[in-house]
């Protein structure tokens, strides 16, 4: 049998990721130490009390059945959210719509949206999600540079007056990955303008939004003036709850928007799982105890690895929050190749920055998923790589 994929999938190539993992297992074979600080993964473990309530209600016979568009007490539980951490009202009928996490819902977010010819703004570099959308639906991605001299956010004013008028649709991530720069609401101000002059839907994508270091919460897209008119936010459970095996985000904002892509997730699944939607919903309502705990931890890596590279010489893309570091390190080689040699040499794995676009040469993304510790080991293994 003659066995082809579709001439879709090209435009899947296969994540880099699992060739990472390869090399590392196997130079971990020979002896070599890992420091892994590739994935995004949350090493710490959920909240004791969610862990307890979903082993109880996974247990009850009634916890089985469809849910559908979800569950009352979840939307609840995302509105009051809102509304204590961002001071923005929402309404739990029409505003809110449940996602399998935040990557099912960035990847099926422009099908809602755009057709094939439409042009969708987006970043260089980007999470990779992104893409993957734009390219299920058909449309064409515009890429905006993040650079030093714009403070790695995409100027707006740059996009060609002939890209807007195709434009459909604007991601946005803020704090990032892998750059994690912050909002403003001054920023958040001009994109809303900016929608609004172009008729172009604004997705921000907030899931670093409990991760901040100092100071100040990042501002909520919604929380500026006008934003609902304009857009949609999405967040999630994982990195900020260490929920990620559950698979749970929602997606906030303009009631009609939200509205299209209820008709969408119609089509696609039934809901899910009971108990996870009720601890999300728990997590949710302590929100503040469990993420200031998180804060200490990850604010005390960021300070580790962000130091720790400079002092080695490494560029570090100034941050003060984001689950990640964005770092150009001092060699004159390709990051692929770097990451491959830096495995070998050292054991620290980490993602080369073309993974995220071609304005990610030169540069690698580290996770903050490891203890101060091996923090504090990897720099001092990193200095020692010869190329």
């Amino acid at each position: 049998m003659n066995i082809q994929p579709s001439k879709k999938m090209s435009l899947f190539a296969p994540a880099i990721f699992g060739d990472l993992k390869k090399h590392a297992k196997i130079q971990q074979q020979n002896g070599v130490e890992l420091i892994d600080l590739s994935l995004g993964s949350p090493d710490i473990p959920p909240a004791e009390n969610l862990r307890q309530k979903m082993s109880e209600l996974s247990a009850l016979s009634s916890s089985y059945g469809y849910t559908l568009t979800g569950i009352q007490t979840f939307n609840e539980a995302v509105c009051n959210y809102y509304k204590r951490v961002n001071g923005v009202e929402l309404n739990a009928e029409t505003e809110v719509v449940q996602t399998i996490g935040s990557q099912e819902g960035l990847v099926h977010l422009p099908v809602a949206f755009c057709d094939p010819g439409d042009v969708v703004l987006t970043t260089n570099p980007a999470y990779v999600a992104y893409d993957a959308g734009i390219h299920l639906a058909g449309a064409t991605p515009y890429y905006m540079p993040l650079t030093k001299e714009n403070d790695y956010l995409p100027d707006l004013k740059a996009v060609p007056e002939e890209v807007l008028q195709k434009a459909k649709l604007l991601i946005l991530n803020l704090p990032g990955n892998p750059v994690p720069a912050m909002p403003s609401l001054e920023y958040f101000k001009e994109v809303v303008e900016f929608a609004k002059q172009y008729n172009i839907i604004v997705l921000h994508d907030a899931a670093y939004s409990e991760f901040y270091f100092k100071g100040d919460a990042p501002i909520s897209f919604l929380a500026t003036p006008g934003a609902k008119e304009v857009g949609l936010e999405i967040n999630s459970l994982s990195k900020s709850f260490s929920l990620a095996g559950t698979r749970v985000a929602y997606i906030v904002g303009n009631a009609q928007l939200v509205g299209i892509m209820k008709q969408l997730k119609s089509n696609l699944d039934f809901g899910i799982f009971e108990p996870i939607q009720q601890v999300a919903a728990l997590a949710l309502d302590n929100s503040e105890e469990i993420t200031d705990k998180l804060r200490k931890t990850f604010s005390e890596r960021h300070k580790t690895l962000m130091e720790g590279l400079t002092s080695i010489g490494w560029e570090v893309a100034p941050s003060n929050g984001g689950m990640f570091v964005w770092a150009k390190y001092p060699y004159d080689i390709k990051c692929i190749d770097f990451a491959f040699k830096a495995i070998e040499q050292t054991g620290v794995v980490m993602v080369p920055g073309t993974v995220f676009g071609s304005a990610g040469e030169g540069y690698m993304r580290l996770a903050l998923v490891q203890p101060v510790e091996l923090l504090e080991k990897a720099v001092k293994k990193l200095k020692t790589i010869r190329v």
